[in-house]
């Protein structure tokens, strides 16, 4: 392979293909997530894509190299810069799209460092392992989620393996190799359960900027009161409402927390909001059943969205410039479960529900809320459900989820 693309190479204007092939290996690599968004989901093609993604990072040119993990981080994560709008500095936004580009190139850059096959497998095994700024949104055996290829560690090593050996044998064994991609197939569809629970997920659409002004929180509750009611005359167990439906400290607004507990006497009623606590500010999950209430702390926060992680001297001087001085949330230190109807369900709150830590321990239910309203329109609810999914699948749970703008759904 690395004589077929160097034959070709010397046809044409070095740095041009050189560029030209990386363009084509950041587009083979994010198909499945835009075919995805579009609605289409087709095995085949996004195994073969793939796989063929894989190959070209372990035999192209340095170049090449470097300019694909470019375009893989802005196709992936051109969006993250738009929430930066909503806190008075969207001219940031360009900024924060190169900064993704050029972190994504580093990320894949270092299988430049090495013409050597078999090294650059070894290190591109060893890049799922790493999350740079503890972003964990580039899960490279992403690609095969939906796929005839497996999720799991060994499976991946199987894909690399098969792809790598081809580079050092001889004909008539050259392709041999090929063959371990057996190994890296999926031949076990994952346990997942439906809860024993009628769920209504209520998905919401409320635009970012309209979310926090005082005129829009009459609407919204009279939004969430009649959805609730409806879920109720439905026949529902339980009404699941996205993040911060109720964007103002729960713990501060006792007529509604009075209504909704009224409310849990017919239906238990799943929403996000926010609490204070001595100073301190928690996003959290409110769940009211039978005229009681429990509250769950987010525990994973989303870096530079929710908390800076860098040295105390740099997050507050970034706090102060780009935040407005507003403090980084504070957080729980274990996950949380509740236990509606008697069926037991882990507690997540957007960002977290594509954390491996969330499904850790006895996890067969999943509630999730989320607010995507932040980055419309781009292709974020598409890469969080992929996510979830992701991490469902290798973990045998269902996940439950509620969003405002776009995602809400049960993902297994």
């Amino acid at each position: 392979m690395v004589e077929k693309i160097q034959n070709i190479r010397n046809s044409y204007n070095h740095l041009l293909f050189d560029l030209t092939l990386g363009v084509v290996t950041s587009l083979l690599f994010s198909a499945f997530l835009y075919l995805e968004h579009f609605g289409i989901t087709i095995k085949a093609l996004n195994t073969i894509f793939g796989i063929l993604s894989l190959a070209l990072l372990l035999y192209m040119p340095k170049r090449a190299v470097l300019t694909a993990g470019f375009f893989i981080g802005i196709l992936w994560f051109y969006w993250i810069g738009y929430s930066f709008k909503y806190n008075g500095v969207g001219y940031m936004e360009p900024f924060i799209t190169l900064a993704f580009a050029i972190i994504y190139m580093l990320f894949f850059g270092v299988l430049a460092l090495t013409n050597s096959t078999v090294i650059r497998a070894l290190l591109l095994f060893g890049l799922t392992f790493f999350e740079p700024m503890d972003f964990n949104w580039m899960q490279i055996e992403l690609l095969f989620v939906d796929s005839y290829i497996g999720i799991f560690k060994y499976h991946f090593a199987a894909v690399l393996a098969a792809l790598t050996l081809v580079r050092y044998l001889k004909r008539p064994y050259r392709f041999a190799p090929l063959l371990l991609l057996i190994l890296a197939f999926n031949f076990n569809s994952p346990v997942q359960k439906d809860a024993p629970l009628k769920i209504k997920l209520i998905a919401t659409d409320i635009k970012q900027d309209q979310k926090w002004q005082k005129e829009t929180l009459q609407p919204t509750l009279q939004m969430v009161y009649k959805e609730i009611e409806n879920a109720t005359n439905e026949g529902y167990d339980v009404a699941v409402l996205p993040e911060s439906v109720f964007p103002f400290y729960m713990n501060m607004a006792t007529s509604i927390r009075e209504k909704l507990l009224t409310l849990s006497h017919d239906i238990s009623i799943v929403a996000g909001s926010l609490i204070i606590e001595d100073y301190l500010h928690y996003n959290v999950t409110y769940m009211f059943e039978g005229g009681e209430y429990q509250v769950a702390k987010k525990m994973i926060l989303v870096p530079f969205g929710e908390y800076i992680p860098l040295p105390e001297f740099a997050k507050e001087f970034i706090n102060d410039i780009f935040f407005a001085g507003a403090t980084d949330f504070k957080t729980a230190s274990t996950p949380t479960d509740f236990v509606i109807k008697g069926v037991k369900f882990r507690n997540a709150i957007c960002y977290e529900a594509s954390r491996k830590e969330i499904y850790r321990g006895d996890v067969d239910f999943v509630i999730a809320i989320s607010n995507n309203a932040w980055f419309y329109p781009s292709i974020e609810p598409t890469l969080q459900k992929l996510l979830i999914r992701f991490y469902a699948r290798k973990n045998d749970a269902t996940v439950y989820h509620s969003a405002n703008w776009r995602g809400t759904g049960i993902i297994k």
